[in-house]
């Protein structure tokens, strides 16, 4: 697992999650970024591109370092300051309280090990005024669907290097304290549905 995990996987995922129809997922996500922004998860910087000119610095935080010559390239395209983090084991993210304006996730939530835990991280650094902009992939509304997510959930794990395909991401964020102000439910073209269940929101601190 360490070389499919380190070396194959993030290649996968950066073809995947490349595509013309995630991409455009991205530019509408992000679209209300500003000020000083948090991203978590990172990943290979595919979101670099689409933040708009209202960001003025982006802190990016990931626990892997994966594929850092590609990244170095987009780092250096970007159009605001980066700053890139690497967050310990130990989860809590090394930021004061009310630290930034935006933080944002991106098909991340899902393979966060302790996902209620990390979302109360998130809460914490956001200033009270302040928007959390997710687009996620998650639990089905269909009740066949999500019965055979949860059925397939422990395969997609070994597979998807930790992703799980069955969280309620809507849930998991309210459960967290956050006030969902806008949520788009939908199915991501040319994705069997166990994978293509997506939310794509806004919230904010209760």
């Amino acid at each position: 697992m360490g070389i499919y995990a380190h070396y194959i996987f993030p290649r996968i995922l950066d073809w995947a999650l490349g595509n013309p129809d995630a991409q455009k997922q991205r530019q509408l996500v992000l679209a209300p970024a500003h000020g000083n922004v948090l991203e978590i998860g990172f990943g290979t910087g595919l979101n670099l591109p689409f933040y708009p000119a209202t960001v003025e610095q982006l802190t990016a935080l990931d626990s892997e370092n994966f594929r850092p010559e590609l990244v170095q390239a987009r780092i250096a395209k970007a159009r605001m300051p980066v700053e890139r983090v690497q967050l310990d084991a130990g989860g809590k993210l090394p930021f004061a309280d009310a630290s930034f304006d935006t933080v944002v996730t991106t098909w991340t939530l899902c393979s966060i090990a302790g996902v209620e835990a990390a979302l109360a991280e998130m809460k914490r650094v956001l200033k009270p005024e302040g928007e959390f902009l997710f687009c996620e992939h998650g639990r089905s509304d269909d009740e066949k669907t999500s019965m055979w997510q949860d059925r397939l959930n422990p395969l997609q794990r070994v597979v998807g290097c930790g992703c799980n395909i069955n969280r309620p991401i809507d849930r998991l964020i309210q459960k967290a304290g956050f006030e969902i102000t806008k949520l788009d439910r939908f199915l991501m073209p040319n994705i069997p549905r166990l994978f293509s269940e997506t939310y794509r929101g806004v919230a904010r601190k209760n």
